[in-house]
């Protein structure tokens, strides 16, 4: 840790150290657990930002997207994504700023990177990640059209995601309260830049 913050006092941080090192070291003490090897690691290392750092190889393209979704989405989101049982994808343009808004892709969401990783890490909802990247990729691309932000022979990859616009982009504001940002401290020198 390079700074000290006001209030947390030194013994304060060991105990916060130990209780956080404590149910590692008794695992490998007892002998329980494993340590990754860098194989399964990758299966896990499967973040996508809002920038499309992470998104795999692959593509997709609407009409693909279409059989997709009638065989692993529909059947909770209905059949043109309109929700029931589960969430509504599609419509809601406009209806942030009513009494009642509904939050869907085409409304809410600010990227459209952030839509991929969210399907790719937990959808469908019975079996999350079993759907292929190209699967992701497709799924992504039809829900995009549904809410008539891409064209019916839009193909979505790693170079073509990120480029889509959102209807929300610029509907999240910066929060400016003080427990919510990253201000470097204002007394300390700046860290050295990384390496």
């Amino acid at each position: 840790m390079s700074r000290y913050r006001p209030g947390l006092t030194r013994p304060a941080l060991l105990a916060m150290i130990l209780a956080l090192a404590g149910p590692a070291m008794a695992a490998e003490r007892l002998g329980l657990g494993q340590s990754l090897t860098p194989a399964q690691l990758v299966t896990w290392d499967i973040d996508v930002d809002a920038a499309g750092h992470g998104l795999p190889p692959g593509s997709g393209s609407v009409a693909q997207g279409q059989r997709v979704y009638a065989q692993t989405c529909a059947a909770c989101h209905g059949d043109r994504g309109q929700g029931n049982p589960a969430d509504a994808l599609v419509g809601g343009r406009g209806s942030l700023a009513t009494a009642k808004p509904l939050k869907t892709i085409g409304s809410f969401w600010p990227y459209a990177t952030t839509v991929f990783d969210f399907i790719n890490r937990a959808m469908p909802y019975n079996a999350p990640k079993s759907l292929t990247a190209d699967e992701v990729y497709a799924v992504t691309a039809y829900l995009l059209h549904l809410n008539g932000i891409v064209a019916a022979d839009a193909v979505l990859d790693a170079v073509s995601l990120p480029k889509v616009r959102m209807p929300n982009r610029d509907g999240f504001i910066g929060d400016t309260r003080p427990d919510t940002s990253n201000v470097a401290c204002r007394h300390c020198p700046a860290p050295p830049p990384s390496q």
